[in-house]
């Protein structure tokens, strides 16, 4: 089962990520964007951006690992369970994050 230091190690793998806090909790940023934070140690959820289309269907999929609050509506940004959601499903939802902040430039570079 993931942890927090497994998103801070999938998301230190792509370029310009720093650590950093968001809301007061400890947060990966590219470029001084927040893309993936721990929304708090207890509940062992962390917030990831995504598009609104792809928490729709994580949603729709009925997984647990996948979850949402009134908090999040309207907004592009999904909760994962990192007891529950499988390690190579949280690395790509890691990454897709890290595209939705970084700037072309860098996805350019990172892809080629």
């Amino acid at each position: 089962m993931p942890d927090w230091d497994d998103v801070v190690r999938i998301g230190c793998a792509l370029p310009e990520v720093e650590r950093s806090t968001w809301f007061r909790t400890p947060s990966l940023k590219v470029r001084g964007k927040g893309f993936a934070r721990l929304r708090s140690e207890s509940d062992g959820l962390v917030v990831l951006l995504c598009s609104p289309a792809e928490k729709e269907a994580l949603l729709a999929s009925g997984d647990p690992a996948y979850s949402t609050t009134p908090h999040y509506d309207g907004h592009g940004s999904i909760l994962v369970d990192l007891d529950r959601v499988d390690p190579g499903q949280l690395a790509e939802l890691v990454e897709e994050a890290w595209r939705r902040r970084a700037p072309a430039t860098l996805i350019r570079a990172h892809d080629a």
